[in-house]
């Protein structure tokens, strides 16, 4: 399937922390029906463009546009408000919420109003059943990792930005993870995923980007790039 029209993009992205470069002119395009995955070593600037991406850093230089508006200098919430979801390298959920309305927060903060669209992703992410009336507090990493996506899910995202989303899964979780992220990319879904687990990210993403030192090195499917000596792992 061909990819769809490019939902986000970057161009020139550039921050610095003193005199270090974080990013360094970072062009990035996020197309919808496709997976695009960012790799690269400890300190190549991967979480910092995410940053940028999700609203919760704004560059020194640069822009970000979703379907063609500029988004640079919207916060986090408002972009998610447009469509741009994302999770967490750490996990964030609410603790005390049951695992149902921990789904329902993303639906209210993409605005969606339809009930029956938590339980689509309720049962999209296999959360339909007892762990539904559970708290998160307590539940297993792999389940957590299920019910923040699910949050993100549920405000109906045009672009759904994925830092790490693998952390902490053990190999069934995995596949089941590329399974719905899979379907979601087919569904039309732009999806970003910042990720060191590289079987993961050659089995699933359509584009890989190599980062380091704040750029940009190399681009293409991930069986012509992931064989590079600079793909290394790390956040």
């Amino acid at each position: 399937m061909p990819a769809g029209p490019v939902m986000l993009t970057a161009r020139g992205l550039r921050v610095r922390y003193g005199g270090f470069a974080a990013l360094d002119g970072v062009d990035l395009d996020v197309p919808g029906g496709r997976v695009t995955a960012v790799v690269g070593p400890n300190g190549a600037g991967k979480s910092t463009l995410f940053h940028c991406l999700a609203g919760t850093l704004r560059p020194a230089r640069g822009e970000v546009r979703l379907d063609g508006r500029d988004i640079t200098r919207l916060p986090a919430h408002a972009r998610t408000r447009l469509g741009v979801a994302r999770t967490f390298q750490q996990l964030a959920v609410f603790p005390t919420l049951t695992v149902s309305d921990n789904v329902r927060v993303g639906a209210e903060r993409g605005r969606v109003t339809d009930p029956a669209a938590v339980e689509r992703t309720l049962r999209l992410l296999g959360l339909d059943g007892p762990a539904r009336a559970l708290p998160a507090a307590g539940l297993p990493t792999g389940t957590l990792r299920r019910v923040e996506l699910a949050r993100a899910l549920a405000g109906a995202p045009r672009v759904l930005l994925l830092d790490e989303p693998a952390a902490g899964l053990d190999g069934a979780e995995v596949v089941a993870l590329a399974r719905v992220l899979r379907a979601l990319a087919a569904d039309g879904t732009a999806l970003l995923v910042v990720e060191h687990d590289l079987d993961l990210v050659a089995g699933l993403a359509d584009v890989v980007h190599v980062m380091t030192a704040g750029r940009i090195v190399a681009s293409g499917p991930p069986e012509g790039v992931l064989d590079a000596p600079f793909t290394g792992g790390g956040p």
